[in-house]
């Protein structure tokens, strides 16, 4: 499953060989390589670094200043330590490393980053012991508990909103921009970004020209909860579905936005919902797509072994397809490049 970050799991009040006929196995894109567009290394990476002083308006509308571009960045939610990575810098700390190195393949960790426990729960003694200059969280508001317990120590604290159903792509390059900033790595960020837009404009083009009929889309992950599984739609607002309808597919996932998430309706952050597997009839013929972290924790080997699956129209017409593992769904430029790819792969049968 993709795993729900901190911040959601806060919103989502109620979230504590295929065997399957019909169900497609594709040769999906390798996730554990960065995607085409955005391959610079930054062994080859020649923009430049900032060096004055830094004020700025974090997500939650905190001032943020810097008497010069962070260099010792702590990072404690994956969105924000894959984005550190990317702008070419290593995180002297990170949460939960293990986890990061299992859900998200888009840019890998080095040892040398300190790991302070879980995320949103960091042991304060290890995060400080880096000596950092700046540590980024994720919030959605300036009141959060975590923002004011790190505070009292004196450090800067950057708070991103990792998620935005009103426009989740847009977030995500605000996120991005946002460190860049703090960092000094403004330049490499815009080049990151216009990678990213040129990415996705020939993703578009590609399917296009492949004249792809089966548009209405359901992409979904899930769980084990009390030996059920359970599945969480993406809906309207989640990142992935409006990464699918940038490549010209439609939502089949009508419910709308819910600000109390779980009595039904999507989450307004990130735009998920909860069913079982006969929820997923709601949507008819749709072609589904699904996470597939391949981890022993899955929720897939039960969900392939159930008749209400065999039976829907998109697993017998073979038109159910399994992401690769270790894309992950709440990241920033290069993850969601490799859920681009995923999807040209899977629609073009590439």
């Amino acid at each position: 499953m993709i795993r729900l970050t901190r911040s959601a799991a806060m919103l989502a009040v109620t979230v504590a060989a295929v065997a399957a006929c019909g169900t497609t196995e594709v040769e999906a894109p390798d996730a554990s390589a960065p995607s085409a567009s955005a391959s610079q290394t930054c062994a080859d990476d020649t923009t430049s670094t900032a060096t004055g002083p830094v004020s700025m308006t974090d997500g939650v509308g905190r001032k943020v200043e810097l008497a010069k571009p962070a260099q010792r960045v702590a990072v404690l939610e994956w969105q924000q330590t894959e984005d550190v990575l990317t702008l070419c810098l290593t995180p002297v700390a990170v949460a939960d490393a293990k986890g990061y190195g299992t859900y998200v393949k888009a840019e890998t960790l080095p040892a040398s980053a300190v790991d302070t426990g879980e995320r949103g729960e960091p042991d304060l003694d290890a995060l400080y012991a880096t000596n950092p200059d700046l540590i980024i969280v994720e919030a959605f508001k300036a009141d959060d508990e975590l923002i004011t317990k790190l505070e009292k120590r004196g450090v800067p604290v950057l708070a991103t909103v990792g998620a935005d159903a009103t426009g989740q792509i847009a977030n995500m390059k605000k996120v991005f921009s946002m460190i860049g900033t703090a960092t000094g790595r403004t330049e490499r960020a815009d080049l990151v970004l216009r990678q990213f837009d040129e990415h996705l404009a020939a993703a578009k083009q590609t399917v296009a020209a492949a004249n792809v009929t089966a548009k209405d889309f359901l992409f979904f992950d899930g769980w084990i909860e009390g030996g059920n599984v359970v599945i969480r739609p993406y809906g309207k607002g989640a990142l992935f579905t409006e990464l699918g309808e940038q490549l010209g597919m439609t939502p089949a996932w009508t419910d709308q936005i819910n600000a109390t998430y779980g009595s039904g309706g999507v989450d307004p952050a990130y735009g998920l919902a909860q069913t079982d597997i006969e929820g997923l009839t709601a949507v008819g013929g749709a072609s589904l797509f699904y996470s597939d972290d391949k981890t022993a924790e899955s929720y897939v080997p039960e969900l392939l072994k159930s008749p209400i699956w065999t039976a829907l129209p998109a697993v017998k017409e073979s038109r159910a397809y399994a992401f690769p593992a270790g894309v992950w769904g709440a990241g920033g430029p290069l993850s969601n490049e490799q859920a681009i790819d995923a999807y040209v792969k899977i629609l073009t049968k590439g």
